[in-house]
């Protein structure tokens, strides 16, 4: 088994085919959205592939150590992972293929009119557990 991160986006990678942000869905929308990513947690969940998974808030800030003190806190002029990152879900599955295959499904989630978003998910490898490659 490997583990895998699926990252959901708010921006930052390819435009999906269907790019209307998240605040000018409807309610139920949004209800439909998040409840697609419930069920397929779920049924990842009784076959064993579900590790864990979060939604973010689109808050946070930046904080450095800078020496004795209050550590300064930014908010910029570089991008932010609350500006990206929307949310993640971690995988434990027996090859790529399959991690591959659990990430075009989960961006099926419906979106505007229910239509799936057809959103691009950042997939990525745990260090030290490398993806099956198969030719």
């Amino acid at each position: 088994m490997a583990k895998y991160l699926l990252l959901k986006h708010y921006r930052g990678g390819p435009t999906p085919i269907r790019d209307v942000p998240m605040d000018q869905w409807t309610p139920d929308e949004v209800h439909n959205h998040i409840q697609y990513m419930d069920d397929f947690a779920t049924r990842l969940e009784a076959s064993g592939e579900y590790v864990e998974g979060q939604a973010l808030s689109p808050d946070g800030t930046f904080v450095r150590y800078d020496g004795e003190g209050r550590p300064p806190v930014t908010d910029g002029p570089f991008a932010e992972t609350k500006d990206l990152i929307a949310g993640w879900m971690v995988i434990d599955v027996d090859s790529y293929d399959r991690a591959v295959e659990l990430a075009g499904e989960l961006s099926a989630a419906p979106g505007v009119g229910g239509e799936p978003l057809h959103e691009w998910l950042e997939l990525r490898p745990f260090l030290g557990e490398a993806p099956t490659v198969t030719e």
